[in-house]
């Protein structure tokens, strides 16, 4: 799961034209929320069996309240994974970390992941880490399905639904079309205090540094502007039967059809 900078805050840039995680608001992704709740219900299903749904984490020291609302969901601990040479990374290099990570936790049974990050949007981490750790991976899942070590999903496409089966260990994610993440009740904020929180560092994990951080990036921001400010808008009047011409030609000169 990730930490990201709260969409309703201001928003910025750093000088490197990274985004600036330290300075600003932020909050657990609300995509990975949907993960969290996943397994939860797997757990929950399988409620006679021993399972543990483990939190996972990569940021600055302020991340760690991403991984602290999912204990309060119902997981039952998390990992912080914090490294100062890990500012900068691209989805490759965040995908090796969160994979040693995942082999530091031990074997799972199954990794699951939301669909993408609300501040980048990007949904490869979770085919990288299933490349990375050996596992197969059922991607983009509306409906996640369980029977035993089988997993069915279902994936909306864009002219048709496609229904994918599996076998545990694998990696999944999940839309925000799976189900509504629970609210994290009194009871559970409580509870979450008292269960295991651990932090890793790159060395914790047998990373270089030299793998991870911008300077190795494949992706890079090169330029940034802030938004212009907003301008009164245009007015279009049908006075003498012309509007649907004037309007049709001001959204052509604007390139929206």
């Amino acid at each position: 799961m990730k930490y990201v900078p709260d969409a309703t805050a201001d928003r910025r840039f750093e000088s490197d034209n990274t985004v600036d995680r330290v300075g600003v608001d932020g909050l657990l992704s609300e995509l990975d929320e949907y993960a969290v709740e996943q397994a939860l219900q797997l757990k929950e299903k399988r409620a006679d069996e021993e399972i543990t749904v483990t939190a996972l984490t990569i940021g600055p020291e302020k991340a760690v309240d991403a991984v602290r609302k999912a204990l309060q969901m119902g997981a039952d601990s998390a990992v912080h994974v914090q490294d100062d040479a890990i500012a900068g990374s691209d989805a490759v290099a965040t995908s090796l970390v969160l994979a040693k990570a995942i082999e530091k936790i031990g074997q799972p049974d199954v990794v699951m992941c939301g669909m993408a990050s609300t501040d980048a949007g990007m949904s490869v981490v979770p085919a990288m880490l299933a490349e990375r750790l050996g596992l197969p991976q059922v991607t983009m899942a509306a409906v996640v399905e369980t029977q035993g070590n089988q997993v069915r999903i279902k994936r909306d496409g864009d002219t048709a639904t496609e229904v994918v089966g599996g076998t545990m260990p694998l990696v999944i994610s999940v839309t925000d079309q799976s189900g509504e993440a629970r609210y994290p009740s009194f009871k559970g904020i409580m509870a979450a205090k008292k269960k295991p929180l651990e932090t890793y560092t790159l060395a914790d994990l047998g990373v270089d540094a030299g793998q991870v951080g911008l300077s190795v990036a494949w992706s890079a921001v090169e330029d940034t502007a802030a938004r212009p400010p907003r301008t009164a808008g245009e007015i279009v009047k049908d006075e003498d039967g012309s509007g649907a011409t004037a309007l049709v030609e001001f959204l052509a000169s604007k390139k929206f059809i």
